[in-house]
């Protein structure tokens, strides 16, 4: 079975523009923790169900969340396979950030500024 680990230039659009709002990034740190109802979800918010139900249905189609009916109740979970392939796309912006950093104060070293030579 072949597992993909790098996310799609549409998957990565979905992802962010799910982070994009704090309400959906609390929703994602709590079902991280446990799964919980759409309903327990709500209550916590100064919104309607329907507007949290929205929220929920962006994360899910960013596939950050899964979810599942049990009975008449929607349970809603991180997805931390998803998650995981986020974390490394993040790296990797990191990595090469941090390679434009080193890069620059290598730079930076092999010419010192004309400002501290004239004050010597």
């Amino acid at each position: 079975m072949v597992v993909r680990n790098e996310l799609t230039e549409a998957e990565t659009d979905r992802v962010f523009h799910a982070l994009a709002a704090a309400t959906r990034r609390d929703i994602l740190r709590r079902t991280a923790v446990e799964e919980q109802s759409v309903s327990q979800l709500a209550g916590d918010y100064d919104m309607s169900f329907a507007a949290v139900q929205k929220h929920v249905a962006v994360l899910e189609e960013a596939r950050l969340v899964i979810k599942r009916a049990e009975g008449r109740e929607r349970l809603v979970r991180a997805d931390p396979t998803v998650i995981a392939r986020v974390r490394a796309l993040l790296a990797q912006y990191e990595d090469l950030w941090r390679g434009r950093i080193d890069r620059l104060d290598a730079l930076l070293a092999e010419h010192p500024s004309s400002d501290s030579t004239e004050r010597d």
